[in-house]
């Protein structure tokens, strides 16, 4: 059980090494139940957090995969000088009517020039609307993440709640055991003074009574710093003092049919779940890169780049004179071969994606075996902690009974009262016992809820 308690702590510095602390509370103890812990460890959790925020591009991407069509638009102006002033010499006719005359010409171009560039252009391919296909599926694959993420941290938050009120009634037991001890020093001492006992078996007792007491104060002190980390875990400072509600009733033990309860671990298992959507979008990845690699492109293109003829730093740019240069539009096929090459670049991009996705297949593969096996010993060890708990059951009645005929046999001076004690302590040991066990068949319910993908609590109210 002293075990039990250490776990207890070191799961929450493994499982929740992130946390907030934004609401606090100075009015005495806050009543907590396992629902509102949840709700407080969901809405606080920084790993959460960053689960969902990661997908935000993923979000974004998926709710705009048209954009893809989006043309490129590129804007530029510029304003120049050369560093020499540049002069075009020739020959021009003059004159009406033939004959000509020719006569030289010479013109000094101003140093200053403005021009202007618009350029639009879209690449089409049959890989593009693969890619649509690859965003939607990486997408729908964030948000499985997300939902994995969410339902661990709900089966974290609720098996830690089960450990620390069963913590906290081990804590209560070490309690009643010191008193215990403390009556039976008192009643040696008594009995050594009157002269019926050796001194031994006062020392006996008083040794017995100080050796609780070390395991009392590591108890608590496992306890407390248990109880801080839940609540920095919940979003609460971590000297918030709080008590979480107690459980009614034991644990309601269920016939598990083990091969429909395996089929719907394999089918819904979040992480199985998230692994098949994973490989959705590396195949569609896949895909977008086949027809990339092996369809030609269509581009169209336009361009335009006005210029201005005149001096921009005298003349007005919008009275002046504007011409075209070099503007077109293009419509360009082109096809890159390389991929139909072995050995290059393209190609082994190609056959290292088709690698990926086989590599992930097998690992989808294999962890529907692990699911299948896990969800199988789960079962077993369920119906072991259900066979236990049976034999547990016996214990408390035998301790019941055996404490009625010790409190008759001290009602007619047969029993001291420290023997009707003891046969008490026996009582709530073999009740923590039972406690013990009904919250293990509680936590591997979690387990198998959150391994076969139904809401947690379903299997005991069999609403599945």
């Amino acid at each position: 059980m002293k075990s039990k308690i250490c776990s207890i702590f070191l799961l929450f510095l493994a499982v929740f090494p992130c946390f907030s602390q934004e609401n606090g509370n100075g009015n005495g103890p806050i009543a907590i139940t396992m629902d509102q812990a949840v709700e407080m460890a969901i809405e606080n959790n920084i790993t959460l957090r960053q689960t969902i925020l990661s997908n935000e591009a993923r979000r974004r991407a998926g709710q705009t995969p048209w954009n893809v069509f989006i043309p490129t638009i590129d804007v530029a102006g510029t304003l120049g000088r050369f560093n020499e002033a540049q002069t075009i010499s020739g020959l021009a006719p003059v004159g009406l009517a033939p004959p000509y005359m020719v006569v030289p010409y010479s013109i000094t171009r101003p140093q200053w020039v403005l021009f202007g560039s618009l350029q639009i252009a879209l690449n089409l391919n049959i890989g593009t609307f693969a890619g649509i296909k690859q965003t939607m599926e990486e997408y729908e694959a964030g948000k499985i993440s997300i939902e994995r993420a969410k339902l661990q941290l709900e089966r974290d938050v609720r098996k830690a709640y089960y450990q620390i009120l069963l913590a906290q009634e081990y804590l209560d037991l070490l309690r009643e055991g010191l008193a215990n001890a403390d009556r039976q020093v008192n009643m040696a001492q008594a009995n050594y003074r009157g002269g019926l006992i050796p001194e031994v078996n006062l020392l006996q007792a008083q040794v017995g009574r100080e050796n609780l007491r070390p395991q009392i104060d590591e108890a608590e002190n496992l306890y407390r710093m248990a109880m801080s980390s839940y609540a920095l875990f919940l979003g609460l400072p971590y000297d918030t003092e709080f008590e979480l509600a107690p459980l009614s009733g034991n644990a309601e033990f269920i016939v598990l049919e083990a091969s429909d309860l395996i089929s719907r671990a394999a089918a819904n298992k979040p992480e199985v779940e998230e692994l098949r959507r994973n490989l959705a979008a590396l195949k569609a990845q896949r895909t977008a890169v086949f027809f990339n690699l092996y369809t030609p492109t269509l581009s169209l293109a336009y361009n335009m780049d006005p210029t201005f003829i005149g001096d921009p730093m005298t003349d007005s740019w919008f009275n002046g004179d504007w011409r075209q240069q070099t503007g077109m539009f293009r419509i360009t096929l082109a096809w890159r071969l390389n991929a139909f090459i072995p050995f290059t670049r393209e190609y082994q991009s190609y056959r290292a994606m088709n690698d990926a996705v086989e590599a992930m297949d097998l690992g989808l593969s294999l962890a529907v075996q692990g699911t299948q096996t896990e969800v199988y010993n789960i079962i077993l060890q369920l119906e072991r902690t259900r066979t236990t708990a049976d034999a547990q059951r016996m214990t408390v009645t035998l301790a019941e009974r055996t404490l009625q005929l010790s409190e008759t046999a001290y009602r007619f001076g047969q029993k001291q009262y420290i023997e009707v004690q003891g046969d008490e302590l026996a009582l709530r040991q073999a009740r923590l016992g039972m406690l013990q066990q009904n919250y293990n068949y509680l936590m591997g319910l979690l387990d198998l809820e959150y391994a076969i993908g139904v809401p947690f609590g379903s299997l005991g109210g069999r609403n599945f």
